[in-house]
């Protein structure tokens, strides 16, 4: 697979693929029927969202512990989840990190940057990246997560949140688990907006920003009051009437899409003609910019606020005039 056929390299190297990124057909007019029915299909359900949704099923048959007996805390099944989870961040998150930066399985084929994250770094703790990475992910990162489980889990198991079983209301229980890829999205906008307020940005989201050139352990690599706004997309469940399933829809899919997220390639190649999608172009566009890509483009929230940015040159040159523009006015205002 050469990436030539679908990209190109600029002067510095860079890749970017001829593909502009564009919005779901979900907010569009006039509405296209035939258009939303074949995204809902294939971009929505049966892309990385089905497989989120699938390992949550599996995870709560095979590796959570019965809920009658999480209605008392525990070290026992609190540190069985911790656990847990540490197990699914490892497999998942080390499993893109040793094929596409320790083995270099595909060199740089698809990688934006063609520079590999440096052996030793003044901005990252220990001179690290993936060190600094490791650190706040399996140090912040996975606490909170497990935390909010718990939590979940024991007012689930104590009747104190309302509940929602697959046999009395099956059509609510299958529409709960389709919508949270798009609860998820909206939630992490308006976070993501508010974390880059200038006060917030400077003492929190800069330890996830250090990752320009990022990699799969940044994705979920941030400061703990990040993680805290970050899964707080649970709160839902704790007012709407949801399965443990729903909840570890949830948690799963916040914890564990940032990896294809960060990878930094765009696709993930494992034979001559095939290869994985990781639609990460917007949100690598994000780390390199800072202020375009908030959302991750089910939803077109960028667009309505101004912050849209396609891949292509135009969209460049818009956004650097809306710099320009915006340090023009803070000049008039200090004069």
């Amino acid at each position: 697979m050469d990436e030539t056929d679908f990209g190109s390299r600029d002067r510095r190297g860079h890749w970017k693929p001829f593909q502009k990124i564009a919005y779901a057909p979900l907010f569009v007019w006039p509405f296209k029927p035939a258009a939303f029915l074949k995204w809902v299909i294939r971009g929505y359900i049966f892309s990385w969202n089905l497989l989120y949704a699938a390992l949550a099923v599996m995870v709560w048959m095979f590796f959570t512990p019965p809920i009658e007996s999480m209605s008392t805390l525990s070290v026992e099944w609190v540190a069985f989840i911790f656990f847990r989870n540490a197990a699914l961040m490892i497999i998942w998150f080390g499993g893109f990190h040793v094929r596409l930066y320790v083995k270099r399985s595909q060199g740089n084929q698809f990688k934006y940057n063609p520079r590999w994250q440096s052996g030793k770094s003044d901005f990252h703790l220990f001179g690290s990246q993936t060190y600094d990475n490791l650190f706040w992910c399996f140090c912040s990162g996975l606490p909170i997560w497990t935390a909010y489980e718990v939590a979940t889990f024991w007012m689930m198991a104590n009747g104190y949140i309302p509940y929602l079983d697959f046999e009395t209301n099956p059509f609510a229980f299958v529409s709960l688990m389709l919508l949270i890829p798009l609860f998820r999205e909206f939630h992490f906008y308006c976070i993501h907006r508010l974390i880059h307020w200038p006060p917030l940005y400077r003492t929190v989201h800069k330890v996830h920003h250090a990752n320009v050139n990022p990699g799969p352990w940044s994705g979920l690599s941030m400061h703990p009051v990040e993680h805290l706004l970050y899964f707080s997309s649970i709160f839902v469940h704790w007012i709407v009437p949801s399965h443990p399933i729903h909840a570890l829809n949830q948690l799963i899919h916040a914890g564990l899409s940032p990896g294809p997220d960060h990878t930094g390639f765009d696709k993930i190649v494992y034979s001559e003609t095939g290869s994985l999608e990781t639609h990460c172009f917007a949100h690598y566009l994000h780390h390199k910019h800072f202020q375009v890509n908030y959302s991750d483009g089910i939803i077109p929230l960028d667009k309505w606020f101004g912050t849209f940015h396609d891949g292509t040159d135009k969209a460049e040159k818009a956004m650097n005039e809306r710099h320009r523009n915006r340090a023009a006015r803070r000049t008039e205002k200090r004069a």
